[in-house]
């Protein structure tokens, strides 16, 4: 599938900051089912390109804007062809083994409840596979999609127990569980094109280790895995790791963030 992807964040401040740092997570690696034709990131205008890997892999770039400044804005834009491999990455070129991502990290704690929808979710001689989707459909049944209600920063357990969020809490639980049960899983941030039942966004979902297979994609939030219509830019422990923009700045009051994605096939 040939997917085109036009994405524009701007940060506008109540005062003009005097400084902005911001690491970029933006840039995909190539493989796993997609090939990159084009990518392009812009921030103000300017391209940046990436200028390290942090150590999951994922291509970074740090810019800093300096002198002050009301509004900043980033566009990427990207042409990329993907394959439909249900969910299967594969074993990719990683510089941390699998069993790194068994390790919680603090958005992805498992309390009681968490451990007791993982384990309730097992069936005997059933497939790792099997369960793993059984796991995933749970999640989606315990926490139901209201933008709003959480931040990046709300743990699992606590989107749980609201019963609400979105793509990033549905992938937070489901990291959270399939740890629980002893599956190596990475957070994954990308991009979901748009079907008939869908909006176009920037979206989140998981890859967990199945021996055998390597990484296998669940998306819990829609209850697939993903396809031809998914284009994978950074992975990590949870949302911190990969998130696609984390930063710090100088003054600036108040922040507001306006975002556009359009994301469809050509």
């Amino acid at each position: 599938m040939q997917i085109v992807i036009d994405h524009t964040t701007t940060y506008r401040y109540g005062d003009a900051p005097l400084r902005v740092h911001q690491a970029l997570r933006l840039w995909p690696v190539p493989g796993g089912g997609q090939v990159i034709y084009e990518w392009r990131v812009d921030v103000d205008g300017r391209k940046i390109r990436p200028t390290s890997r942090d150590g999951f892999g994922n291509p970074v770039a740090t810019h800093v804007a300096e002198g002050p400044s009301a509004a900043l804005r980033l566009h990427v834009h990207a042409e990329v062809e993907t394959l439909d491999r249900h969910g299967v990455v594969g074993h990719t070129e990683d510089s941390l083994p699998p069993a790194f991502f068994v390790h919680p990290t603090l958005l992805t704690s498992a309390d009681a409840a968490i451990l007791e929808m993982a384990h309730g979710t097992a069936r005997d001689s059933e497939s790792d596979v099997a369960r793993l989707h059984r796991l995933s459909a749970a999640v989606r049944e315990r926490i139901d999609y209201q933008p709003l209600t959480t931040d990046v920063a709300t743990p699992a357990a606590e989107a749980l127990a609201a019963g609400a969020g979105v793509c990033q809490d549905h992938a937070h639980v489901l990291l959270a569980a399939a740890r629980a049960l002893g599956h190596p899983a990475r957070y994954v941030s990308g991009y979901l094109c748009a079907s008939a039942e869908q909006i176009a966004a920037s979206h989140a979902w998981v890859e967990i280790y199945v021996e055998g297979l390597g990484w296998v994609g669940f998306d819990p939030a829609n209850q697939i895995c993903p396809d031809e219509r998914y284009v994978r830019v950074a992975t990590g422990r949870d949302y911190r790791d990969a998130a696609p923009v984390r930063g710090v700045r100088v003054g600036g009051g108040i922040e507001s963030l306006e975002v556009l994605v359009r994301v469809g096939d050509q």
